[in-house]
């Protein structure tokens, strides 16, 4: 039986994601990498450092100029301001997160992004009151696809994995609560929607927008 819901956040909870990528154009152009919103689509999921990585491997800048260290700081600054002004849920995230409340399921989430951008948004799209707990990858050895975020929110929450439901939109973040033994459930983004990363899911929805109808039959409300 569920005994807990688990939540991915950036892009899946709030529509975060064309901030991360209008911050990190800007930024990587600091140092003569001139990405496009597609190129920028390649690493979603990925933490900071490891987009960072990825992009420094096939184009390596002079880092007397900027460091690797210095970019990831700055996308990250740069996404929290950006968020915290502009960003808002995505569609049908709120009527998921109130179908779990009603019913008395615990609710998380556990992030890839750092702990102080998780509160941001928290506090932007006000959903502090329907979370027992959320925790940042960022505070573990090892970030997605690495289970460690993922066993670490059930443990906070005193949950054993297996009954925990996660829900990711990403194939990373995917990975991570399956290599958790996670009930997963992912919501791949319109520009990755067929992949085949996303077949390890044990439930593939096309948006959280009306899912209520296809999770009402595993979590009955009770009067």
């Amino acid at each position: 039986m569920i005994q807990a819901a688990i939540f991915d956040m950036d892009g899946l909870l709030v529509d975060s994601e064309p901030h991360w990528r209008e911050v990190e154009i800007g930024i990587f152009d600091t140092v003569g990498l001139h990405l496009t919103d597609e190129q920028c689509k390649l690493t979603t999921g990925l933490p900071t450092d490891a987009v960072v990585e990825y992009w420094y491997s096939r184009n390596p800048w002079d880092e007397s100029v900027r460091s690797r260290a210095e970019i990831g700081a700055a996308i990250i600054a740069g996404a929290h301001e950006q968020i915290g002004l502009k960003a808002g849920p995505m569609p049908g995230a709120l009527e998921v997160l109130h179908f779990f409340h009603d019913r008395g399921i615990p609710m998380a989430i556990a992030s890839a992004s750092p702990m102080h951008l998780i509160e941001v948004v928290i506090d932007r799209i006000n959903i502090r009151s329907l979370l027992t707990t959320w925790h940042s990858a960022t505070l573990e050895p090892h970030n997605k696809p690495a289970p460690d975020v993922y066993l670490g929110v059930a443990r906070k929450m005193g949950v054993e994995p297996g009954q925990c439901m996660a829900f990711e939109d990403s194939g990373n973040g995917l990975k991570s609560a399956h290599a958790a033994g996670m009930i997963t459930v992912a919501v791949p983004g319109d520009f990755e929607r067929d992949d085949p990363k996303f077949q390890i899911a044990d439930l593939i929805l096309p948006s959280l927008v009306n899912c209520e109808d296809q999770l009402v039959q595993l979590f009955p409300k009770h009067s």
